[in-house]
């Protein structure tokens, strides 16, 4: 009996010995590939800058880190709040919710229609959401350009109608970022509430109707709480990139309304400070790491009920 489980044991060590050997090639990519490149940002941030660009090795600082918040008043350098700064860091914040709640709005409709089509028309549906994703995001933003700007054609059309005297100026300004970014990661809402949708039982919905319950009634108590995976899912995806955009801000804020993407390309673009744009590089890669692990914490409090 003894000897059964020694043979056992042994295979089972030479099972997972095998098992790392097979998956050392894709640990060393990861290593070298996203985990090197993130590790010399971070040591970047810790380095003081440079007279003309880049850093100085070998010399400690946390210069970079101190001026995410604050600088240097230029009388008795003394720290005062960054409000510059600041005020980009909450507009990359307010964006990224507003366009999360806008994705959400117009997703969750979408979705929902698509997963009460019949079976042989929903594909057809979820091909006509993902074709964006075909097309280059800059094309897209462009496009969305052409629409917005004084001579595009939402302006002609409201003065052919004489809804408006004269063009209303949307072009490089927030709306016109709140506009690009919901159009650009609407898909990335409605794919995961629809696959949540899609395993939702329907049945359930027809008893709460036998109930006497009208429908928003139902929508609040069966349907979304049958489809909250695929909401949280879909709001961290659009949350994520939308606060760090670059391309979409930059063409449709004209440089203006500029979000972390821009501020950070900044730093290691025209104002040369490498630090500071290290710093907030990894400040936005926390923001981020922390809405993940709550997202992943609040999914296993889910498995852990469910399984209760």
């Amino acid at each position: 009996m003894s000897v059964t489980k020694e043979h056992s044991e042994r295979l089972r060590r030479e099972d997972v010995r095998q098992r790392w050997l097979l998956s050392v090639p894709a640990l060393i990519t990861i290593i070298l590939f996203a985990a090197g490149p993130l590790l010399v940002v971070l040591l970047f941030s810790f380095m003081e800058r440079g007279d003309y660009g880049g850093v100085k090795f070998g010399q400690f600082s946390l210069e970079g880190w101190i001026s995410v918040v604050f600088t240097k008043d230029i009388f008795d350098d003394s720290l005062i709040l960054a409000e510059a700064n600041l005020s980009i860091f909450w507009r990359s914040v307010k964006l990224a919710l507003l366009t999360m709640i806008g994705a959400l709005l117009v997703g969750f409709p979408t979705a929902y229609f698509i997963a009460n089509r019949p079976a042989s028309d929903r594909n057809l549906w979820l091909f006509l959401i993902t074709i964006p994703f075909w097309t280059n995001l800059l094309v897209r933003t462009f496009a969305i350009m052409d629409l917005i700007r004084n001579t595009g054609h939402i302006n002609r059309t409201l003065m052919s109608l004489g809804v408006i005297d004269e063009p209303i100026q949307m072009l490089f300004t927030d709306g016109a970022v709140l506009f690009g970014l919901v159009y650009v990661y609407l898909p990335l809402m409605v794919l995961p509430i629809y696959a949540s949708l899609e395993k939702l039982d329907h049945r359930l919905v027809e008893a709460g109707y036998d109930l006497y319950a009208n429908r928003f009634q139902v929508l609040r108590h069966v349907v979304l709480p049958g489809c909250k995976p695929g909401i949280i899912a879909g709001c961290i995806l659009v949350f994520i990139p939308a606060i760090g955009a670059y391309v979409t801000p930059r063409v449709l804020g004209g440089g203006k309304n500029m979000m972390m993407g821009n501020f950070i390309e900044q730093q290691f673009g025209p104002a040369r400070n490498w630090p500071l744009g290290s710093a907030l590089s990894i400040t936005l890669l926390i923001i981020v790491m922390v809405l993940l692990i709550a997202y992943v914490r609040q999914d296993a409090k889910k498995g852990d009920t469910d399984a209760q």
